[in-house]
């Protein structure tokens, strides 16, 4: 682990990386989302709003994903002191606040023609609600660090401690009656027809990869930030 805790190493890796993730996500995740929104049949209850899926599920999976990635990135900061660990954490935070609010976005368009409204405090809803907000406290409490290109400590526990919500989320269907519908797709199988199945698992590969890229680039922007700072300091010390 501590291999690529030099910024020159990880560098050298993540710059041909960051490119073979975003392309082949770029790829992926729009030819999934035209492959259902085009070749999928027409679902027999909700019609065509469901092909919303192609674009919901990978963002609830990768909001949860995200907050997950906060999570151990911060432990692994506050045990092991991996100098990257903070710059990881910080890096994911805004792509995934931004998939948590594009999956509570999508929920509602969905939910309008299917519930009626565009909004119900259920507790998917309302705990992937919660994500959201944890997400802006995290950029909040991160941004307020004075440790330039890491989190602080706060952060990192409070990294960890938000990790509680993600069972919450995960088990809510089961846990409190819901409108939202259960877990489709479960170790035993899925219930999601084939024809709706393949692209899904496209679609979320394809998203994650993008998701991946993201972060390997706001990783290597704060890095070069951190670069140009002590830059500028020795030539103001000169």
């Amino acid at each position: 682990m501590h291999r690529f805790a030099n910024p020159a190493r990880f560098l050298r890796l993540a710059k041909p990386l960051t490119p073979a993730l975003f392309w082949p996500g770029l790829v992926l995740a729009l030819g999934a989302c035209l492959w259902g929104l085009f070749a999928v049949p027409t679902e027999r209850l909700m019609g065509d709003t469901v092909k919303i899926i192609f674009v919901h599920v990978p963002a609830a999976w990768l909001g949860m994903g995200g907050w997950m990635g906060i999570a151990i990135a911060s432990l692994v900061q506050l045990v092991w002191r991996h100098p990257l660990a903070g710059i990881a954490a910080r890096a994911i935070a805004v792509p995934g606040a931004t998939f948590a609010a594009i999956c509570l976005m999508t929920g509602s368009i969905w939910g309008r023609p299917t519930w009626g409204t565009w909004w119900v405090w259920d507790g998917r809803l309302t705990s992937m609600l919660v994500l959201f907000f944890l997400y802006l406290g995290y950029i909040a409490l991160a941004n307020a660090s004075s440790e330039k290109g890491d989190t602080s400590r706060v952060a990192a526990v409070f990294g960890i401690i938000g990790a509680v919500n993600i069972p919450i989320i995960n088990r809510s269907v089961i846990w409190w009656e819901s409108q939202h519908q259960k877990a489709s797709i479960t170790l035993g199988g899925s219930s999601i027809d084939g024809a709706y199945l393949t692209p899904l698992f496209v679609a979320v590969a394809g998203f994650s990869l993008l998701f991946s890229a993201l972060v390997l680039m706001r990783m290597r922007a704060a890095l070069a930030e951190m670069r140009i700072d002590a830059r500028m300091r020795r030539m103001a010390d000169d």
